[in-house]
């Protein structure tokens, strides 16, 4: 088990040029039970079933399980998904020691863009670009979960 320490801030300004990379990321759940979420995710030719719970007395830190599947069942299980899926591109940005995943969404969410870094514990340092804007870990309409 592993475990995921996460912020996330709305975007407030451009960054794309400071993108090392991009890719395009289709996910659906099949579980979005608040005490285990189970998500089938495909980006760049390659699928990932997590298994996310969370830890008590925690806003930042959940338990993470990964798996790499092959495409081709991924595509299968999102068949069967609950109904709504995300569709978004997700640039990594370099900021000081740390990478922000920055997520824009398309569809239904257009316009939509959230920034997430992932930190080693949650006291780490990590430098603010001017690009960043409100801080929205802990509520519950910024999680992919409930934008599907």
């Amino acid at each position: 088990m592993g475990k995921e320490i996460e912020r996330k801030f709305l975007v407030k300004g451009e960054f794309r040029h400071l993108a090392s990379k991009s890719s395009e990321i289709t996910q659906a759940y099949l579980s979005v039970n608040p005490s285990r979420i189970v998500r089938i995710r495909i980006a760049d030719r390659k699928a990932v079933l997590s298994i996310k719970a969370p830890l008590k007395d925690s806003l930042l830190t959940r338990r993470e399980w990964e798996y790499e599947i092959p495409v081709l069942e991924a595509m299968e299980l999102l068949s069967v998904c609950i109904p709504g899926k995300i569709i978004k591109t997700r640039y990594l940005v370099p900021s000081g020691n740390h990478t922000f995943e920055v997520d824009v969404f398309h569809g239904t969410k257009e316009g939509l863009v959230i920034a997430e870094i992932e930190l080693s514990d949650e006291k780490d340092f990590f430098e603010r670009p001017d690009w960043l804007g409100e801080e929205v870990t802990g509520k519950p309409e910024y999680y992919n979960v409930n934008l599907i």
